[in-house]
């Protein structure tokens, strides 16, 4: 089973309650029956991005070009196995029939 899943809003609502100090981390997991790991994930979110946290995150351009970079290496990875794997049965092919 999947966990419950919280709206931005109230993600926000309460790491601010804890980092402006009206609530303790444990009062407010206990409140709203939340883990304090899941918490503590939520806080550091905020921390490194402000209020812009729990938003989807756009990557940067170099993010993104490193991101294909890495596409592109898997997939020329994937077709030099394919090629080896032809070559071979070509190989064994040619083997039986008996032609060089």
């Amino acid at each position: 089973m999947r966990g419950r899943t919280f709206s931005r809003e109230f993600k926000l609502d309460v790491v601010r309650q804890v980092a402006a100090g009206q609530k303790r981390p444990a009062q407010a997991c206990r409140e709203h029956e939340i883990a304090e790991g899941l918490l503590l994930r939520w806080r550091k979110e905020y921390e490194q991005r402000g209020e812009e946290a729990f938003t989807p995150r756009v990557p940067s351009r170099e993010e993104a070009l490193e991101a294909r970079i890495a596409e592109l290496e898997r997939y020329c990875g994937q077709l030099s196995l394919e090629n080896s794997v032809l070559k071979a049965a070509a190989r064994k092919a040619q083997s039986r029939i008996g032609t060089p």
